[in-house]
């Protein structure tokens, strides 16, 4: 399968910078790319087998969409996304992050389940307290 890298700008002149853009562009299976609009993202994360990110806002998207996260951070200022989600928190150690990929090649990573108030009715919800305001 392959792994596709949307790469930040940043990110970009930072492997430029250290060298390391050319030993990527040699990986086999590996496809650099550049920033996504939002439409083609989540089509991306719809039909991946799980992401790996260090980003908060992809560990709501991939718990929304049931996809396995596996969070590159300490902590998480979406902590939902890990107790009710499909996000867990690794640790930048190899070997955790190969455990944790081989759980969910194994089919036993957890299933996770979307939050309670995450239905896409928030604008229903807000426009009935609205209403009851006036």
């Amino acid at each position: 399968h392959p792994v596709v890298f949307p790469v930040h700008p940043r990110t970009t002149n930072n492997l430029k910078q250290f060298g390391l853009q050319d030993r990527l562009s040699g990986i086999k299976g590996l496809i650099l790319g550049g920033p996504m609009d939002y439409f083609a993202f989540q089509k991306l994360i719809a039909t991946c087998a799980f992401v790996i990110t260090d980003s908060g806002g992809i560990q709501e998207e991939t718990t929304y969409r049931r996809v396995p996260c596996l969070t590159l951070r300490p902590n998480t200022e979406r902590p939902c996304t890990v107790t009710l989600g499909t996000n867990e928190l690794i640790t930048f150690d190899l070997p955790a992050l190969q455990e944790a990929i081989g759980r969910i090649q194994a089919g036993t990573f957890k299933q996770g389940e979307v939050p309670p108030l995450w239905d896409g009715h928030a604008t229903e919800r807000v426009v009935e307290v609205l209403a009851g305001l006036t």
